[in-house]
């Protein structure tokens, strides 16, 4: 064997001689990479979930671009399938029997569904998802077209209406009202069409049963399309279709563009807070590597000046210090891509029920750039400490051992000594001073830990206080909506009842407010699509909205907007604007801008200021205001009990803002990751301090410090460098809090009230910088206790 490998054999025995001595560093370095790549892999996912997810969804589900509602009496089977054969279909399904049915569950009215006769939830068009449960395969079972409700498989429930779910469960049955033998329905499944074709879906022989008396039957179809790119080109394909069959055959057609245009206002929300705590944990990862490493460097010198002496060359002691990281590192980054699909799966769940696709997957090339690249920056940050080893000199490797330079942290111990500091205390917050280098770095992982924490609570605000004001769910918690048994498809509830509603309102003690709400499309010059109307039929000054500019109106002749309409009509607060409703023109003034995220552009007003919309088609739903120390549930319930079960219009509670909740759980979830991160951080430093300073902590332990001094001059090491961070991390959360705020607006289309930044009053963000001292002294307490317990002879071998 030639004198060459023995020496490159020896480097080898080094790097795990070393590892197997410094086996704390090694976990750290294992865990700090662990978490670092589970958050790398994780973002990676959601960024590609984020990324046009109805598009990616519609692609994978063969979504139809027309759903077409026939009647049955006016087209037959063969007609229909003729249909298959035009010209521009590419794919078509059904004909599926469908029935448009009212609902109760648990005696409370459920809502409106469109269930339509499926066998299978395959096909060439609109395959449905299946996320729990199974297909019906018998009678009295139905699939809902939501997402599970609490604690079943697929993802938390959602709290709206019809379609939504509404909270359900598997094994839960619904009542269909209005027809004979009022029939159950066991809910057995949750599915996804990603074009909404319909409700919930039943076996094919179970349609018929569910109809009520005298409804005519109905069939839809299925189409896929060579050109459905824009509303004229559907608008051809629903022509060319109607005109294939008799005349009134086609009674509805939906457009798979305007469920796109219902599902993507949240599709890229997520993204700023994603990529914040994403930056966050890298720069954090990269830090507390490379002060492993030029800690493990300086832990060595003696060694180093040893194996130098013995003959390994400068290149054979780099690649010893590279070795001693590149194990654990690898480690850690092939657990944190197991760690973070694992993660990725339950999120993804979530994510795809809030953008209601299905299914997502966490992304193949996520795992292999997360991978990859923490190896790399691994790689990057161990380079420079290692070359530095393999520049020294022998001898100056030898004199400098463990020491740092002279002089360093003298001025600091005397100013302690001056301020009468107990000895422990002044010896620990004077420590830092001797190694700056190391204290800046760990400076910076506590102030990026505390950062992200601080953030976390910030946006967690943030975004509660968004959704309250797009819910109105703080000041609505009641809503009547006209989808009981006595309001059918297109029939509308008749004046008596409108009445009916409000005397049932100023009868219960607990209403404080209630106001009727009118919606209509209407027109303005200058946008080219229709601008979404509502008038109130009262005062609406309490509602909740958030108010981003302006005031809410309070005046004849006023109205607030959102800001699509801003941005699509290029009006400003305080301009006026004429608005066509009908054929009658109407002149009003913008007194405020409103919270209010959508594409389309919004306008609400007063039923005075925005005559013609106060009509009883247009009467969408009742807002109730509730005295304080009145329940919800049982106001709705007392509501639709005066009402009557036969009733159209019946009670419940505003949409639950199923993306809020999960975009804060997905917060609090990235915040503990990148907090772990900066504990194990400080941890390292602390250990690496300890081990400089065991001859110290031996000399000290043999004059008589006691444990508890011990432990308090340990963990006032890393006090000094806590308390900087926490001021660093204060005002750099609430920067990054509204930065982010501002961002996620921007993709909803929309801006935000100041209120929703102002979610830091100064006692909050003092008592939140205390995250700083408290990931301080979690990475602290452990190497601190070590040092409490350690026999004067055992630190004094140990040196």
């Amino acid at each position: 064997m030639s004198w060459l490998t023995v020496s490159w054999f020896g480097a080898i025995r080094t790097a795990t001689g070393g590892l197997l001595r410094h086996t704390m560093q090694a976990v750290v370095i294992g865990m700090v990479l662990l978490v670092s790549t589970a958050s790398a892999t994780l973002g990676f996912a959601l960024l590609a979930a984020s990324n046009t997810p109805f598009t990616h969804a519609f692609g994978a589900q063969r979504g139809a671009d027309v759903t077409v509602t026939v009647n049955a009496a006016r087209a037959s089977s063969a007609e229909l399938a003729a249909t298959r054969s035009l010209g521009g279909v590419t794919a078509a399904a059904g004909p599926f029997d469908e029935a448009t049915v009212q609902v109760q569950a648990g005696g409370q009215p459920f809502g409106q569904l469109v269930l339509a006769g499926r066998a299978s939830p395959g096909g060439a068009v609109d395959d449905v998802v299946l996320n729990a449960g199974h297909w019906p395969d018998g009678p009295g079972q139905v699939v809902l077209d939501a997402s599970p409700g609490p604690g079943q498989d697929g993802g938390p429930g959602q709290d709206g209406g019809p379609g939504q779910g509404g909270g359900t469960q598997l094994g839960s049955t619904l009542s269909v009202t209005g027809v004979p033998g009022a029939p159950d329905l066991i809910v057995v499944g949750f599915a996804n069409s990603i074009t909404n074709t319909a409700d919930g879906w039943v076996t094919p022989g179970e349609v018929a049963r569910l109809r009520a008396p005298g409804t005519p039957a109905s069939t839809q179809m299925l189409y896929r399309f060579a050109q459905a790119g824009s509303y004229a080109q559907v608008r051809a394909d629903v022509a060319e279709v109607t005109t294939a069959l008799p005349p009134g055959a086609v009674a509805d057609a939906g457009s798979w563009l305007a469920a796109q245009d219902a599902e993507t206002g949240n599709g890229a929300i997520m993204e700023p807070f994603v990529v914040a705590f994403a930056l966050i944990g890298l720069v954090m990862a990269v830090l507390i590597v490379g002060n492993v490493v030029s800690g493990a460097v300086v832990a060595g010198y003696h060694r180093i000046g040893v194996l130098k002496s013995i003959g390994l060359t400068p290149a054979q002691v780099v690649v010893a210090y590279l070795s001693r990281v590149g194990g654990p590192a690898l480690a850690g980054c092939v657990a944190g891509v197991v760690a973070g699909n694992l993660l990725a799966v339950s999120v993804l769940s979530q994510s795809a029920a809030a953008y209601r696709v299905g299914s997502q997957q966490a992304p193949w090339w996520g795992s292999v750039a997360a991978l990859a690249g923490m190896l790399a920056l691994t790689a990057l940050a161990a380079l420079g400490p290692a070359l530095r080893a393999g520049r020294l000199s022998a001898a100056e490797a030898i004199a400098a051992g463990r020491a740092p330079r002279a002089g360093r942290g003298y001025a600091a111990h005397r100013l302690a000594t001056r301020l009468r500091l107990p000895r422990p205390i002044g010896l620990g917050l004077a420590a830092p001073f001797a190694r700056p280098a190391r204290t800046l770095v760990s400076l910076a992982a506590i102030a990026f830990g505390a950062t992200a924490v601080i953030f976390a609570f910030g946006l967690h605000s943030s975004l509660s206080r968004a959704a309250a004001s797009q819910t109105l769910s703080a000041m609505v918690p009641v809503q009547l909506q006209p989808f009981g048994p006595g309001a059918g498809p297109q029939q509308f509830p008749d004046a008596a009842q409108d009445a009916a509603v409000t005397a049932a309102l100023r009868a219960q003690p607990g209403t404080r407010y209630d106001v009727a709400v009118y919606e209509d499309e209407v027109k303005l010059p200058g946008i080219a699509q229709g601008v979404n109307a509502q008038a109130f039929g009262g005062d609406a000054s309490w509602i909740g909205y958030g108010i981003i500019a302006g005031h809410w109106y309070d005046a004849p002749g006023e109205v607030d907007v959102n800001t699509a309409f801003l941005t699509q009509s290029g009006l400003a607060v305080g301009d006026t604007a004429t608005v066509m409703i009908g054929a009658h023109p109407v002149t009003v003034r913008i007194a405020g801008e409103v919270f209010h995220p959508s594409h389309q552009p919004t306008l609400l007003g007063s039923v005075q200021t925005l005559p013609g919309l106060a009509t009883t088609a247009n009467l969408q739903e009742y807002y109730v205001g509730l005295r304080p120390g009145t329940g919800a549930a049982a106001y709705i319930q007392a509501v639709n009990a005066r009402l009557g079960s036969r009733g159209p219009w019946q009670a419940t509670g505003p949409d639950g803002g199923q993306f809020y909740q999960i975009a804060s759980a997905l917060i609090g979830l990235l915040a503990l990751m990148v907090a772990v991160a900066a504990g194990l951080g400080v941890l390292n430093t602390v250990l690496m301090t300890t081990r400089d300073r065991v001859h110290d902590l031996g000399i000290f332990k043999a004059l008589g410090m006691r444990p508890g001094q011990m432990l308090t001059m340990v963990v006032c090491w890393i006090a000094g460098p806590a308390v900087i961070a926490a001021v660093i991390a204060a005002p750099a959360a609430v920067a990054l809090n509204t930065a982010t705020l501002r961002a996620m607006a921007s993709t909803a289309h929309t801006g935000i009230p100041a209120s929703f930044t102002e979610v830091f009053p100064p006692s909050r963000l003092a008592l939140l910088s205390l995250a700083a001292l408290a990931i301080a002294a979690a990475g602290a307490l452990l190497p601190a206790g070590w040092a409490a317990r350690a026999r004067p002879a055992t630190a004094l071998r140990a040196e």
